[in-house]
């Protein structure tokens, strides 16, 4: 919206700012940062009001980490909600509108609400099962056909949308891969990147720590993206206009770090659902509107660890009945290790940074 104020520089000179999407994206950043702590105090009043708290796994599911989180259940969940207000405002005040950042946003909003539900169920039964697999999966389908159909309906996307990319490769794998398998590969960006990070928020400020350190990629690979001079000098696809979701990514870390400030250990509040299934389903659209969606495996390294840690461990126990890991996923491993719960986080942080390098390094490797 304010990007528009650029067309009246003849009047002023420095509304020329609002042209440069470097300027905007730090800004957005800031607003959202703001706009976060803005929302925490009355949101947090109401969350603890109406009762909301997380629903944790009892000693018969999880055996010694129920002792290790005890203390967590009264603490107050759905607090994604003030990400997710702080991000959509903040982008919709500072990008342009354009076809990318619409469908971030209806992605972000779909899996929000996703997450929401999924969230009060879990409150309403008092447990930490809330909406089953196959209500998951059919919203997230809906999900996915909305955005492909966004971008393949839209002049402006349609002709880059099928493109499919790789890390290290100068020229795209695919130039035009069939629709169904392109909503496959996108229902499975989508799907694996929500549930990685929903995996990954298990203890105080790991998933939104990891969350901010990707968003700080994406910004950078979108702004590349988008420029067309960077993109041919780095080998990488040039995306027409995908340089405006470096905006939404901005606003992303700047949502992040002041909810960081709350949900530090002891945390005041968690994201549940609501945030985690939800950022990581932005995150992921993103990363495939910026043809880089392979890459997220390196970036996003810790998700994906978490991820397939949970897979090991189901795999092993259901074809051994042997388990690899004391629990999975492997944050819980190291707690029930001993090692201090902000421990695991400030190395899963670091191991997060060194992740997101390394996937930043592959825009120069081809």
């Amino acid at each position: 919206m304010l990007s528009y104020l650029a067309e009246f520089e003849n009047y002023w000179g420095p509304l020329r700012l609002f042209r440069y999407i470097t300027f905007r994206a730090l800004f957005g950043s800031a607003t959202a940062l703001v706009m976060c702590f803005i929302i925490a105090g009355p949101l947090l009043n109401r969350l603890r009001q109406f009762k909301l708290h997380q629903a944790l796994r009892g000693k018969s599911e999880v055996g010694s980490l129920a002792d290790l989180h005890s203390g967590k259940k009264e603490t107050p969940t759905m607090g994604g909600l003030m990400i997710y207000f702080s991000v959509t405002v903040s982008t919709l005040l500072w990008a342009a509108p354009n076809i990318y950042v619409l469908t971030a946003l209806a992605v972000y909003t779909g899996l929000s609400v996703l997450g929401f539900l999924d969230d009060y169920a879990k409150i309403s039964k008092r447990n930490s099962k809330g909406l089953n697999i196959k209500q998951k999966l059919i919203w997230q389908t809906l999900i996915t056909l909305g955005a492909l159909s966004m971008l393949l309906l839209h002049p402006d996307s349609l002709a880059k949308v099928r493109e499919i990319w790789m890390p290290f490769f100068k020229e795209p794998i695919f130039l035009a891969l069939p629709i169904p398998v392109l909503f496959v590969f996108l229902f499975f960006i989508l799907v694996g990147s929500s549930n990685a990070i929903n995996l990954t928020d298990g203890i105080d400020g790991l998933a939104i720590g990891c969350t901010i350190s990707v968003a700080l990629v994406y910004a950078i690979m979108a702004y590349a993206a988008g420029n067309a001079i960077i993109a041919d000098y780095l080998f990488i696809s040039f995306v027409p206009g995908v340089g405006e979701l470096s905006i939404i990514c901005g606003c992303m870390v700047g949502a992040g770090l002041a909810f960081l400030w709350y949900n530090s250990h002891p945390a005041e509040v968690f994201m549940g659902d609501t945030g985690s299934l939800a950022l990581g389903g932005l995150i992921g659209v993103v990363a495939f509107m910026v043809h880089q969606p392979l890459t997220l495996v390196i970036v996003g390294g810790i998700f994906v660890m978490e991820a397939l840690s949970v897979i090991i461990q189901v795999f092993s126990y259901k074809t051994r009945k042997k388990r690899i890991f004391k629990m999975a996923p492997i944050h819980h491993h190291f707690e029930l290790k001993g090692w201090p719960e902000s421990k695991v986080v400030i190395r899963f942080w670091i191991l997060s940074l060194s992740f997101a390098l390394a996937g930043l390094g592959t825009l120069k490797l081809r």
